[in-house]
Order: C-alpha cells, then structure tokens, then sequence
C-alpha cells in the first residue's frame, strides 16, 4: 500500500452502519410533550418507521444503568437529585414529565427488540453496566458506543468479546479535525483505527465542521457522517445533499417525512 493511502472501510462497515442509505436516528425517541428519553417516545418513533434510536446513560449509586440524559433529575422529572448520589429505589419513585418511568438499561433494550441503538455514555460508572449488557443482550450489531468521554468510550470497547461500531470523544475528534487536512490518510486511519463513524455537530465555536469538502475526506477514510442534532427539514435536505449518511432529530415526525420523500423509508 502506497503511503498516503488507507483502507476504505466504508465499502465494508460494521452490521449497525451497514444500509443503502442515509439513515434516520431519532433522539431520545420522540415525543411533543417532553417525554425525552422515555419507553413512550421510543416507541413513538419506531411507529414512524425509525429502526435508529439514540439514548444516553447514567448510573444510580448502587449500579443500575438508567436511560437518561441529564445528571439530574430536575429538568426533565417530577422530582430532584443527582442520579449517581441516588439509589435506584429512589430514583425509581421519579416520573418523566411526571408520569413516565425511567427506564433501566436492560428495560429499554428488551423493549424493543429489533431496534439499533445509539448510546451516549454519560458517566464512569456506566461503563460496566453498558458492556455488560451489550454482552449479555447480545447487541454487538446493533449498537453504537459515543461518549463526550474518550476515556469512557475506549472502556467500552476493550471489554467487548467483540467490535461494535463508535464514534470519538471530543478529544479524538478534535485532534482529528486538526490533523486529517494535512496528514497523509494512513496517518489519520491509525489515529482513528478504533472509530467507524464522525458523529457531529453542523457547527463548533464558529467552526464550520459539516462541509462537501470534510464529507468527501470522511468518506475517503473509510468513515461515516451523523449530523445532530437537526430538527428543520431544510436543513435535513441541504446535509442529504452534502452526502452524510445519517441525521439525528427531535422532529422524527419530520425527518421521517424529508426521508419518504427521497424513498428512503418503510
């Protein structure tokens, strides 16, 4: 192989990033009435024709891996606290929006079966809980492991019997963002050898990351492009047409529809 070239893996990606086409991935579910991250709102957006589900995790004081996304319950629930000073018990007693459980990590999983899921690793001690259950469930094809955390993400992926599809931390991405216009791909291949897929923002501090440009060198990587999180459908349009294989939304009722449109749903 000539330096400067790489392997195309993205002829050959793994079972979840595997479709003919660009996919739609609803964000904590979906949900008008600020069930975020609910039971309801995942299966809200499975009947809109999403297989793509995207969570988060947090762990309870004594180990439970919930689906949630803030570190405490004051936002989005009934009650207060932060999940890893509170007991599941406890926790357990909390409603989203004040009437939907909070569901465990196992709960969500057997939920819904059939489903790709998408999960964002809030905190250490979600780490073991999540591999755990990718074992034991059996999902090592159906899932992504992000983190905010390139320490936490990289956990994850060494104690799988098995390689699951990950997108970077914010430390690897932005050392990736730096380095891909100028090193040679090889290079870059190797700083990213554990990653499959750029899950990103259009934008950061002013930095313009989703580009025709940044897609095409993705692409030559052999990596994909998610986009989060868009809820406008001409904004959902303009990034299909810049190619990115995927777009994460609040408005499932909306993407689904921008996706029908170009035959690209049930």
């Amino acid at each position: 192989m000539a330096l400067g070239s790489s392997p195309n893996r993205h002829t050959a990606p793994k079972p979840y990033l595997d479709t003919s086409h660009p996919v739609g991935i609803a964000h904590r579910g979906f949900s008008r009435d600020g069930l975020e991250n609910s039971l309801t709102a995942f299966r809200a957006a499975l009947e809109l024709g999403f297989t793509y589900l995207e969570t988060d995790i947090n762990t309870t004081s004594d180990g439970v891996a919930v689906v949630f996304h803030d570190a405490t319950l004051d936002r989005t629930t009934d009650s207060r606290g932060a999940i890893v000073e509170l007991p599941f018990a406890q926790l357990r007693q909390a409603r989203i929006g004040g009437r939907e459980l909070i569901a465990t990590l196992d709960e969500f999983i057997e939920a819904l079966p059939g489903a790709r899921f998408n999960v964002d690793v809030k905190d250490a001690g979600s780490v073991a809980p999540l591999v755990r259950a990718i074992e034991h469930h059996g999902l090592h094809d159906r899932i992504c492991v992000a983190s905010f955390s390139e320490r936490r993400r990289r956990r994850v992926l060494a104690g799988l019997s098995r390689p699951v599809a990950s997108s970077p931390g914010k430390s690897l991405m932005a050392a990736y963002f730096l380095l891909s216009p100028w090193l040679p791909g090889v290079l870059v291949r190797r700083l990213m050898r554990s990653v499959d897929v750029l899950q990103i923002p259009v934008e950061f501090k002013g930095l313009r990351l989703v580009t025709t440009a940044s897609v095409e060198r993705a692409h030559r990587l052999g990596l994909k492009v998610h986009v989060w999180t868009i809820n406008e459908p001409a904004r959902m349009e303009e990034l299909l047409d810049l190619g990115v294989d995927g777009i994460m939304t609040d408005r499932a009722d909306l993407l689904a529809g921008v996706m029908r449109r170009r035959g690209w749903w049930p």
